[in-house]
C-alpha cells in the first residue's frame, strides 16, 4: 500500500492534477513584466477616453484606446493597468545585490494591438474597444513591442478613472449560520477609519432596518508565494460582510449597501433584492444550481486562456436567463482561476454580480483556491499560483465553523446540503471527516429527505481521462475509503463533484458495485447513492477514459451545470443544462416518501437484522 501511494505521489507531482493538464497557463502569467525594459518613444502615442467612467453610477464601463508607432508588428500588445502609476518606484528588489526590475506589476488585462486591426502591421495605427469594471484605482494603458518575453514599454496612456473608484460594489449573498439568515458581501475602497459599512433593507414596500458590516482586507506578505505576493499582487480593498437575522421564511427583501462618511454623507449602491429562505421541511418549488471548474471570461475578448473560458460567459448568461426560477446556485471549487493574479478576483465578482446579488452563492474550496506547497494544504502542488485560499476565505463568506478549512453545512427547505473541502484530509479519525458524518446524521429527513454531499475534487466515481492516468482509481486516491459507507449509512442521495471539466452520472452505486441499475427515473427505497460530476462551468474541458466502465450510465465532454428542483418531499428532478443552449441533456427523478427513506437497504441496517 505504501509503494501504491509513493508511486501515485510521484505521478501526480510529475504530472500535476487534473486542471494544470488541462487548463493550460494562467494568461497573465505568459508576460515576463518584470524582463520589461523601457523603450519610450517620441514618435508612438497612446491615448484613452473618456477619462472619467461610470457617470451613471455603473460599475463598468466601455474604453476606447487609440495607438500608433512607427514600427509595428504582430507582436506588439497593450496592457491596461492599476493603479495607473505601474513604474519602478513600486518594486522591490528580489535580492539585495540586484536593481529592481523596471516593472513589477502584471497588467490586469492585455489584448495584441493587431486585435481587429488588420491593418495594423502596414500603418502602425489602430484601436481597441476594452470594458473597464471598478477596481478602486485608476487605470492606464501601454503600448508594448518585443512580445510577452521581452517586452518593451514604448508609450503610456494618459490616466482613467471611475467617479468613485471607491464605492460599493459586487455584493454576494450566502446563507448565514441559521436557515433564516442570510449574509451580504462587498467590495470596497473604504477602510474602517474613512467609512462606516452597513447594509440598509426590509421586506419590499416595508419599513427599512441598518446593519453593520465587519470588515477584512489582507496584505501582500498573506500570499505564499509567487505570483500572487509579485507580479500578481494587486491591494484587494476592504471586504465587507453584514448578517440580516429573523428573515420571513420566503419573504421578499430588498437592500443596498452605504458607507457613513466622516463629514456624515452617504455613499450608495444601486438597490438589490432578494427572497429569504423557505422554513427547513416546507414544501415549496426549491431550485439550486450546482457545477465546478467556472472560472472568468471578458467579453471584449482579451487575456482569456485560449478563448476556451468563454464558456464562462455562457455558463452566467444561462443562470441569469433562468435566474425567476433558481433559488440557490453552489460553486463547488475553482471559481476565477486568478492563479496568483489578485485583479482577477474583481472580475469575477464583477461576472457574477446579477447572479450573486440575487441569490445566495454559496462557494465550495478547490485546488486553483488553495493548494501550494508546504502550506497545510492536503495536495502540495502549487495550483493557487501563491493564494492559498486567502483571497477566496476573505471575499466569499461560508457558514463554516472555520473559515480556513471552509467545511460546512447549508440548509434550504427540504435540502441539507453537506459541502466538503477536498484540499484539507477528509479521512477517517480527522476533524473534517467528523464533520461529514455529523452534517450527514444529524438531519431530520422527514422534514429534509434530499441529503446532498458535495466537494471538488472527485471522493466517488468519475472516468475522466486524468483518473486512468493515476492507475485506474476511478477517483482521487483514498477518496472513497471511508466516505462510502457514511455515504450509505445515511442514505446520501447525490454525490456531486467537479474538478473534472465535464458531465458524468453514475448507476446509484456502492462497494464499485452498481446497486440498482442506471435510470431516469428512481423510486421506491434508497438503495445507493448516484454519482454526478458537474465540472464543466468553463475551464478547459477534459477528456474521458475510452472504455465506458460499467457504471457510468451518461457521460458528455461539453460545458453545462446541473439543476437540482425538490417539487415536493417526496420527489425530485435533476438536469443537466448544457452552457451553449440552457437545453436539459440528462435528467432523472427520484420518488419516494419517509418511509422508504427509513427502510433498510444495503448495509444500512443494525448487523442483527435480516436485511439483505
Amino acid at each position: 500500500m505504501r509503494l501504491l501511494v509513493a508511486l501515485w505521489a510521484v505521478l501526480a507531482h510529475v504530472l500535476g492534477c487534473a486542471d494544470v493538464l488541462h487548463a493550460g497557463h494562467q494568461p497573465l502569467s505568459r508576460i515576463a513584466i518584470e524582463r520589461a525594459t523601457a523603450a519610450l518613444d517620441d514618435s508612438a502615442s497612446i491615448i484613452a477616453h473618456p477619462t472619467v467612467l461610470g457617470l451613471k453610477g455603473q460599475s463598468s464601463d466601455w474604453v476606447a484606446v487609440e495607438f500608433s508607432q512607427p514600427n509595428p508588428s504582430n507582436d506588439d500588445w497593450v496592457g491596461v493597468f492599476s493603479p495607473s502609476g505601474f513604474s519602478s518606484e513600486i518594486c522591490q528588489p528580489e535580492n539585495w545585490m540586484h536593481q529592481p526590475p523596471y516593472l513589477c506589476t502584471a497588467p490586469i488585462k492585455f489584448q495584441y494591438a493587431n486585435f481587429r486591426n488588420d491593418a495594423y502591421n502596414k500603418s502602425g495605427k489602430g484601436s481597441l474597444r476594452l470594458q473597464l469594471i471598478n477596481q478602486r484605482a485608476d487605470f492606464a494603458f501601454a503600448l508594448f513591442s518585443g512580445g510577452f518575453s521581452a517586452p518593451k514599454l514604448i508609450a503610456v496612456s494618459n490616466n482613467v478613472t471611475f467617479t468613485n473608484p471607491k464605492a460599493p460594489v459586487y455584493p454576494r449573498l450566502a446563507q448565514g449560520k441559521s436557515w433564516n439568515e442570510m449574509t451580504v458581501t462587498w467590495t470596497s475602497g473604504y477602510n474602517i477609519k474613512e467609512a462606516v459599512p452597513f447594509v440598509e433593507w426590509g421586506p419590499k414596500g416595508g419599513d427599512r432596518t441598518l446593519s453593520p458590516a465587519g470588515t477584512l482586507t489582507f496584505g501582500r506578505n498573506s500570499m505564499c508565494g509567487s505570483p500572487a505576493r509579485t507580479v500578481g499582487w494587486r491591494d484587494p480593498g476592504y471586504i465587507h460582510t453584514s448578517f440580516l437575522k429573523e428573515l420571513w421564511p420566503d419573504a421578499l427583501y430588498t437592500y443596498r449597501l452605504g458607507h457613513r462618511l466622516s463629514d456624515g454623507t452617504h455613499i450608495w449602491s444601486k438597490s438589490y433584492s432578494f427572497r429569504a429562505s423557505p422554513f427547513p421541511g416546507q414544501e415549496s418549488l426549491q431550485r439550486v444550481i450546482i457545477f465546478g471548474d467556472m472560472g472568468k471570461a471578458e467579453i471584449d475578448g482579451s487575456d482569456e486562456y485560449g478563448n476556451y473560458e468563454q464558456a464562462s460567459l455562457n455558463t452566467t448568461k444561462q443562470i441569469i436567463n433562468d435566474l425567476e426560477n433558481i433559488d440557490m446556485v453552489i460553486h463547488i471549487g475553482d471559481l476565477s482561476y486568478a492563479n496568483g493574479y489578485l485583479s482577477q478576483w474583481d472580475q469575477f465578482t464583477e461576472q457574477i454580480e446579477p447572479i450573486a446579488s440575487t441569490v445566495p452563492y454559496m462557494i465550495g474550496i478547490g485546488n486553483h483556491e488553495r493548494d501550494w506547497p508546504d502550506t497545510g494544504s492536503f495536495y502540495g502542488y502549487n495550483d493557487s499560483g501563491g493564494e492559498c485560499g486567502v483571497p477566496t476565505q476573505t471575499m466569499f463568506y461560508v457558514p463554516a465553523e472555520n473559515r480556513a478549512k471552509s467545511w460546512y453545512s447549508t440548509d434550504y427547505g427540504m435540502f441539507r446540503f453537506c459541502i466538503a473541502n477536498t484540499e484539507e484530509d477528509w479521512r477517517p479519525g480527522t476533524d473534517q471527516y467528523k464533520f461529514i458524518e455529523h452534517c450527514l446524521s444529524s438531519v431530520d429527513r422527514q422534514k429534509q429527505p434530499w441529503l446532498i454531499f458535495l466537494a471538488h475534487r472527485v471522493l466517488g466515481y468519475s472516468s475522466g481521462g486524468w483518473y486512468e492516468i493515476m492507475m485506474g482509481s476511478y477517483g482521487e486516491p483514498m477518496g472513497r475509503e471511508g466516505l462510502q459507507d457514511l455515504w450509505q449509512k445515511y442514505k446520501v442521495d447525490l454525490a456531486v463533484f467537479g474538478h473534472i471539466h465535464s458531465y458524468e452520472r453514475t448507476c446509484p452505486i456502492y462497494q464499485n458495485r452498481c446497486v440498482q441499475d442506471g435510470s431516469n427515473h428512481y423510486s421506491g427505497r434508497f438503495n445507493a447513492t448516484t454519482h454526478v460530476t458537474v465540472g464543466g462551468g468553463g475551464a478547459s474541458l477534459s477528456t474521458f477514459r475510452n472504455n465506458v466502465p460499467y457504471w457510468s450510465f451518461f457521460r458528455d465532454s461539453d460545458f453545462g451545470f446541473g439543476k437540482l428542483t425538490a417539487i415536493n418531499n417526496s420527489f425530485l428532478l435533476f438536469e443537466y443544462k448544457k452552457s451553449r443552449d440552457g437545453n436539459v441533456y440528462d435528467h432523472f427523478t427520484i420518488s419516494r416518501d419517509y418511509r422508504d427513506i427509513m427502510a433498510c437497504s444495503i448495509d444500512n441496517c443494525p448487523r442483527n437484522t435480516l436485511a439483505v
